[in-house]
């Protein structure tokens, strides 16, 4: 029988990273796609500041905390705005 595998909420360190990886700038909605593809349609992910979010709401979220760089048509991860902890 399945084994129960307790959801796990994501960091949203690993969307940055994982932005950061590709080199490459993300629309709003090529982003929402590249986490579900990594980390799964029913994903969960928390920030320094609270959790609970989908995908839409974790990216809406690190948008006003000024985390990217460019045009929600295209951005990239601003690394000088990564916290490190």
């Amino acid at each position: 029988e399945p084994m129960n595998i307790e959801k796990t909420e994501i960091h949203g360190h690993e969307v940055l990273e994982m932005m950061t990886a590709t080199g490459q700038p993300f629309s709003s909605d090529s982003l929402k796609a590249a986490i579900d593809t990594k980390f799964g349609g029913d994903a969960s992910f928390y920030i320094c500041s609270g959790g609970g979010m989908d995908a839409e709401t974790l990216i809406e979220t690190l948008w006003a905390k000024g985390k990217f760089a460019g045009t929600p048509d295209s951005f990239i991860f601003d690394v000088g705005t990564r916290c490190d902890h």
